[in-house]
């Protein structure tokens, strides 16, 4: 394979260093690809061990001459958090990028959900996101430029029933962004939300294929299903799609734009 032979376009990001929260695989993974594309220094984590990710970090390092780096934390504590911080900073020069991306769920009635499960989802997609943000933040003030990104979801705008940790956290998470932006506004820092709706990850590759197998569907047959009464074009969003969104918010030409959620969801909250 040719070296760095998926590396192209602008390198509008040479020079920056960027953490991706729960970026082991999946969407996460996907938005540091394109962070890597764009000529950014990147430091993945997740929970897998660093042995597990070598096969990632060096294909990444490869794809685009970055400098890339893994740390293992658990984002359940506020010690983990500062744990995954103190050695993202050791790592790369400075953390110019934040996309707090890591996530868990859990699948319950409210009167049903234990209430530990709660406390878990809180402590992980919510206050691992703020005080992810309360430590890189100085930095960024003293350099003049940074970018913050917060992912929501459809479900930060619209409830859903057995997913009521999922729905609430990822509703606060669009209060936090809006609290950041007003709080770094005219400091060369922005903070957005972005809102994917049914993205093509993994996961739902294996939630398409187990509809495939169970009703004897074709695959367009069986994403429009997977689809139906949520996202009306029919087709799931690529997750480059999204990594390149989070590109152009960290280019000049969105230097305006703070405070805002992004939606790319395929129409999902336009009815």
């Amino acid at each position: 394979m040719q070296k760095h032979a998926e590396r192209g376009g602008k390198m509008i990001l040479k020079g920056k260093s960027a953490l991706v929260t729960g970026s082991s695989n999946g969407l996460g993974l996907a938005m540091a690809r394109a962070l890597a594309g764009a000529g950014c220094d990147l430091v993945l984590h997740g929970l897998e061990t660093p042995g597990q990710m070598m096969r990632t970090t060096d294909e990444l390092e490869d794809a685009f001459d970055v400098n890339v780096a893994y740390v293992q934390a658990d984002l359940a504590t506020p010690a983990g958090v500062d744990a995954l911080i103190g050695a993202a900073q050791e790592r790369v020069r400075a953390l110019d990028v934040l996309v707090n991306n890591a996530v868990v769920r859990h699948f319950a009635a409210i009167e049903a959900l234990p209430l530990d499960h709660w406390n878990h989802a809180l402590a992980v997609n919510l206050t691992a996101a703020f005080r992810a943000i309360q430590l890189v933040l100085p930095g960024m003030r003293e350099r003049g430029w940074g970018r913050i990104f917060n992912m929501t979801s459809v479900y930060g705008a619209r409830a859903v029933a057995n997913r009521v940790d999922y729905v609430t956290t990822k509703t606060a998470l669009l209060g936090l962004t809006r609290s950041v932006a007003i709080e770094t506004l005219s400091q060369g820092i922005t903070c957005n939300a972005i809102c994917p709706g049914s993205v093509l990850t993994p996961n739902i590759d294996g939630r398409i294929h187990a509809l495939m197998d169970e009703r004897g569907l074709n695959r367009s047959d069986a994403v429009r299903e997977f689809l139906k009464g949520k996202q009306p074009t029919g087709e799931l969003v690529e997750a480059a799609h999204v990594g390149e969104m989070v590109v152009f918010l960290c280019g000049p030409a969105a230097s305006q734009i703070t405070g805002a959620m992004m939606p790319i969801e395929g129409g999902w909250l336009a009815g």
